[in-house]
């Protein structure tokens, strides 16, 4: 037997087994994470370079690198097994990366995919549970938002099927909101209101350019039972809102100022990411979705690191 034919077998083992487990978690996607950089900049600096506070993030990036790990892989699972991703990838083999779906490639079996993440689920729910134990705060309402996080996470697409029910969207930007929002929690034990307002902007960035994976995967979902905006109104009605929903983030960004959560030059400092939603959008109204979602997600991190540069000014002004 090649070598090759070896890292395609689901039951090989070695490096081939390492890759396909990586895919499987989609380490590549790293666009939840980079809330705690914005976390970071948003704490005091007597705080944000206390080395408790580096080894708590750093406990908190592995509990969620973890958690979705599970996340991901039960719903490449239930892909796998309801036809969905055969047909959202193996369409578009090319742009869209087959190998990423590890299942539908032939690189892991099922039953190997499932112990992976059910080890994941285990372990991301303990790791969780360290990081509230090391925590120098503990707010009520912050170990729940914790739990209910990995919870519905689990679930988005095995248990509850959180994401086959008509929840997908506000999942995504619930996940975002509450990995912003429970980390500075956990850390000064409270949330301003210029806090929300980032944690909410972090928080749509996935949930934007998820709104165009959507559409590309529309027929494949709605044919596999998947209830999404994308599969319940047309495709000319998804587009308005798809453009409502990139609206709402900029009316939030320029909005802030006016309601007093946010410095007056806030809205100012964030205008490159204005011009990035609408190209996106026109891209998208244009037909080439996967190039409008390139842009999406290239806008989520430039909005990290616009956040990261606001709070750092903002902190430095103080």
């Amino acid at each position: 037997m090649s070598e090759q034919t070896a890292l395609r077998r689901p039951g090989a083992t070695g490096r081939g087994d390492l890759a396909a487990y990586a895919r499987l978690a989609k380490l590549d996607i790293y666009d939840y994470y980079l809330g705690l950089l914005v976390v970071w900049a948003l704490l005091a600096p007597a705080v944000r370079w206390k080395p408790q506070t580096f080894g708590l993030l750093a406990l908190i990036l592995l509990a969620e690198l973890v958690v979705v790990a599970a996340m991901v892989g039960f719903d490449d699972v239930t892909g796998y097994r309801d036809g969905s991703d055969a047909a959202n990838y193996g369409s578009d083999a090319a742009r869209r990366r087959l190998a990423r779906k590890p299942l539908v490639a032939g690189t892991l079996s099922e039953a190997r995919a499932l112990r992976f993440s059910w080890a994941a689920t285990a372990a991301g729910s303990l790791l969780w549970a360290a990081v509230v134990a090391a925590a120098p705060h503990r707010p009520v309402w912050a170990v729940v938002a914790a739990a209910v996080c990995v919870a519905a996470s689990v679930q988005y697409s095995w248990g509850l099927k959180i994401s086959y029910r008509g929840f997908q969207e506000l999942f995504l930007i619930g996940l975002g909101v509450g990995w912003t929002l429970v980390p500075y929690a956990l850390l000064t034990g409270g949330a301003s209101g210029f806090v929300i307002v980032q944690a909410v902007l972090f928080g749509s960035g996935p949930m934007l350019f998820g709104l165009y994976s959507n559409t590309n995967d529309a027929a494949g979902d709605r044919a596999a039972g998947r209830i999404t905006v994308a599969t319940l109104v047309s495709a000319r009605a998804h587009r308005v809102f798809v453009a409502a929903m990139t609206a709402a983030q900029v009316v939030l960004v320029a909005g802030a100022p006016v309601a007093g959560a946010a410095p007056w030059w806030f809205a100012v400092a964030m205008l490159p990411l204005a011009g990035m939603r609408l190209a996106h959008l026109v891209i998208g109204f244009r037909g080439d979705i996967l190039r409008a979602r390139r842009i999406a997600i290239h806008a989520h991190r430039v909005t990290v690191v616009l956040l990261v540069a606001v709070d750092l000014t903002a902190g430095a002004l103080i």
